[in-house]
């Protein structure tokens, strides 16, 4: 048997227990219930198991049909207690030979043990400890509930002492149903190889390195094979010794739960993956917001920007004449309903293709990106459960991008301090056009009425009305051009500013309804990790 566990142990389980818990807890939902009904009844059996007697321990003597288990547990015992095949032909129920019955009376309640009895305090198979001694059916029998106890049994009792013959020691059903899925509960168990009195000593020696090679293999290569004979009394002094040791070393059961939570763990540990999960930098999420603009529309919103910035200029800047046609022309923003100052912007929505298949496929491409990217190197579920987490908002996404366009402040009202100059010019222009044309006009009246008119003044020998119709003229299709270039010029940096604060917008639509649960889910991920670690590491 196993002794190089640290004497530590029992100050250890129960932060193995409450990372088991947590390990639970933190599954949730991801594993399936069965696995975790499996885990809760680990959590379940070490609750109870601690809060019963601590002065005991309790030692299942479990064999196959024919191994003389039950004659061995007498021999051992020094009584005729324990059914053998004279009295009954198999072991139905438990029975148990109780060492220090103080306090027992719960613990067997507990396991569920309806015949006891009480043994000497001072027997050298206790040394002076408390020890329950449990006789159990075989695990072979043809009786179904004599199998269903034992294998309930298998997972109670603190100490599990195996007995096997020479004919079934190497038995399929004993090792690949029990010593196999217990290998990691080498600590407390025992083998005793009874009927070592029917093997000559070479045939002995080859059947115990045999065994021992079996149980090696099996994991369980520090546990030490007793021959005995309860025949004869062959071994049963080293035997009993073994049994004293387990029983005076002090919450021997603690070891048992410690492997019981270590088993579970492991069981778990397929899920946590090799190693932990990050949060995407920041080059997957300019990605993430960079679909998710796309789908919002924001390019359509910046044309709509550029374009009635352009609008407006000619309508403050261009030909006084012809101004007012450009006001005919519908604002692109108004189109789109992105120019009611009227009302609340987070009551708005835009006239923009919302849930179109194209809009749908590009946010489902961003977030499918962006989640494989999250998930990296996680196993299932977890990896599900992190493109779940991405998406979990995708049904509403677009309504929120939307809204986040829609009171974004794409400063529509806002004018250029040149507008009022460059219309106040367009305007002295015009008049100094009209008041030449004007007065050439009169000239050509008086000239036709022959009537006598003053001479026309000039200016280096050009009449003043011309200049004046060419000077007016000439200055308004000059302001025209310079006007558009300069509209030109400014709606592109307004369609500029747009953009960044449309992207802003987007991105926070997309930390607070992608980043943000993927971050959860991340965290969730590596806690479980950290939590099955810790339940399978003996501190």
């Amino acid at each position: 048997m196993n002794r190089s566990r640290n004497a530590e142990r029992p100050s250890t389980l129960p932060k193995q227990l409450e990372a088991l818990e947590s390990a639970r807890e933190l599954a949730r939902s991801r594993l399936d219930d069965s696995r975790l009904e499996r885990i809760q009844g680990v959590l379940d059996r070490a609750g109870s198991r601690r809060s019963l007697s601590a002065d005991h321990t309790v030692v299942g003597v479990f064999g196959p049909t024919g191994s003389g288990k039950s004659s061995l547990i007498n021999a051992l015992s020094g009584t005729s207690l324990a059914r053998v095949a004279a009295r009954r032909p198999t072991t139905s129920s438990p029975l148990a030979l109780v060492w220090g019955s103080a306090g027992s009376a719960e613990l067997l309640d507990w396991l569920v043990v309806e015949e006891r009895y009480d043994m000497p305090d001072d027997s050298a198979l206790s040394g002076g400890a408390g020890l329950i001694l449990l006789d159990l059916p075989d695990f072979d029998s043809t009786a179904s509930a004599h199998r269903l106890v034992v294998e309930r049994m298998a997972g109670q009792v603190d100490v599990l002492l195996w007995v096997v013959d020479p004919q079934k020691y190497a038995d399929a059903a004993l090792h690949q149903g029990f010593l196999a899925p217990l290998a990691s509960h080498g600590a407390v168990t025992l083998v005793a190889l009874n009927q070592a009195d029917r093997l000559d000593e070479p045939a002995l020696g080859e059947v115990t390195a045999s065994l021992s090679g079996i149980l090696a293999a099996e994991g369980l290569a520090g546990v030490e094979v007793f021959p005995v004979s309860a025949r004869t009394g062959a071994g049963l002094d080293a035997l009993t010794a073994a049994v004293r040791t387990v029983v005076t070393r002090k919450e021997v059961f603690n070891e048992r739960l410690a492997a019981d939570v270590a088993v579970a763990a492991a069981e778990l540990e397929e899920f946590a993956g090799t190693g932990e999960l990050s949060l995407p930098g920041a080059s997957a999420q300019a990605l993430l917001a960079e679909g998710l603009t796309d789908a919002a529309g924001v390019g359509a919103v910046v044309d709509a920007v550029v374009a009635s910035h352009r609008r407006d200029a000619r309508a403050a800047t261009g030909w006084p004449v012809t101004r007012w046609l450009g006001a005919l022309r519908p604002d692109p923003l108004r189109r789109l309903n992105l120019r009611r100052a009227d009302l609340d912007p987070m009551l708005v929505r835009t006239s923009l293709p919302t849930g179109e298949p194209a809009q749908r496929a590009t946010v489902d491409r961003a977030l499918r990106t962006y989640a494989d990217t999250a998930a990296g190197a996680a196993v299932e579920p977890w990896r599900s459960s992190v493109r779940n987490a991405a998406r979990s908002s995708e049904p509403g996404l677009m309504d929120g991008l939307d809204q986040a366009v829609a009171g974004t402040d794409l400063a529509t009202g806002r004018r250029s301090w040149w507008w009022p100059v460059a219309g106040l010019l367009q305007w002295i222009a015009f008049a100094a056009l009209v008041a030449g044309a004007v007065w050439l006009g009169l000239l050509a009246l008086g000239g036709f009425l022959q009537l006598q008119l003053p001479q026309t003044p000039r200016v280096e020998g050009f009449p003043i009305p011309t200049l004046l119709v060419v000077a007016g003229a000439g200055t308004g299709i000059l302001l025209g051009v310079l006007s558009a270039v300069l509209a030109r010029f400014g709606a592109r940096l307004r369609g500029r500013r747009v953009r960044r604060r449309l992207a802003g917008a987007v991105t926070r639509i997309a930390v607070d309804t992608v980043v943000k649960p993927v971050a959860v889910e991340i965290s969730r991920y590596n806690a479980f990790r950290a939590a099955v670690a810790a339940a399978r590491r003996r501190f």
